[in-house]
């Protein structure tokens, strides 16, 4: 199975050499990868260079920067890579960060994933951060849930999905978009990624913002929309939180923003929340 792996890379010159010579430590050497440079100011592209000079499974592709907001910008730079290739090419398409480090076996094991097991759509390892000198889960997420910095998709999977959205949430989108179309998501837990840098750290928009407009953006209807700004207000203790998200998914719905997805794919996103709602909260 050959690999296509698209890497969007902003400012990354100090993370960046990480990622991609853990590419070139793979026991699994059927890849290419394409490197998106979008408007990065430091020696990113310098870095670049030197990989693409060295070593035929490394393309770039220079964009101008693009707005840094959550979700849409990593996904821009992403689809602009993935246009400079032919996908039928290739058996399984990656979307990494520039700044991860792979197990060697991390291919070889994904590959064998797909292979014997023809229902898995999307699948990835676990990420690892480092705290006080050792190298910890990083717990953002259930344990179930490939993160945005790993995602490896078969081609067949990520051509009925629709490809990933160009919107806040896409990488939640794209598990319950799979399932739908009856792929399994599955996390490798024996595949331990580092990740060099906590994710978002570099973001502006505000928390309460972020969740309204994640909520609009992944097509919750406002029964859930609430249960779910209710459920960030417990976590952070705090009854005005969750009016500050209402009030800014209520802004988004008033502005009629574009949606991402279809009314099919609404309903099935509203379904499937649903469903795990019925399924945790009220033991149904």
């Amino acid at each position: 199975m050959r690999f296509l792996i698209i890497i969007p890379a902003h400012n990354e010159e100090e993370n960046l050499p990480f990622t991609l010579d853990s590419l070139q430590q793979q026991s699994f050497k059927d890849f290419k990868t394409v490197i998106v440079n979008d408007g990065s100011t430091d020696k990113t592209q310098e870095v670049i260079r030197k990989y693409t000079g060295q070593d035929s499974r490394f393309e770039t592709v220079d964009l101008q920067k693009s707005s840094h907001q959550p979700g849409s910008k990593v996904v821009h730079a992403f689809k602009n890579g993935l246009k400079t290739r032919n996908i039928n090419e290739f058996d399984i398409i990656c979307k990494f960060d520039a700044d991860i480090i792979l197990p060697e076996n991390y291919l070889e094991t994904i590959q064998n994933a797909f292979k014997n097991n023809p229902e898995y759509g999307l699948v990835g390892g676990l990420l690892y951060v480092e705290k006080q000198g050792a190298w910890v889960y990083e717990g953002n997420s259930n344990r179930h849930h490939v993160r945005g910095p790993v995602k490896a998709y078969r081609k067949e999977c990520f051509i009925q999905m629709g490809g990933i959205r160009e919107t806040l949430g896409w990488d939640n989108m794209d598990s319950i978009l799979l399932e739908n179309l009856n792929w399994k998501e599955i996390v490798l837990p024996e595949l331990q990624v580092k990740l060099i840098k906590v994710k978002g750290a570099d973001y502006t928009i505000r928390p309460a913002d972020y969740y309204g407009r994640y909520f609009y953006f992944l097509g919750l209807n406002r029964f859930l929309a609430y249960i779910a700004a209710s459920k960030e207000a417990a976590k952070s203790q705090s009854v005005s939180f969750f009016f500050s998200i209402i009030k800014v998914y209520e802004a988004c719905k008033t502005e009629k923003l574009e949606l991402k997805i279809s009314k099919d794919e609404q309903k099935a996103i509203n379904a499937q929340r649903w469903k795990t709602l019925r399924k945790k909260w009220l033991k149904i």
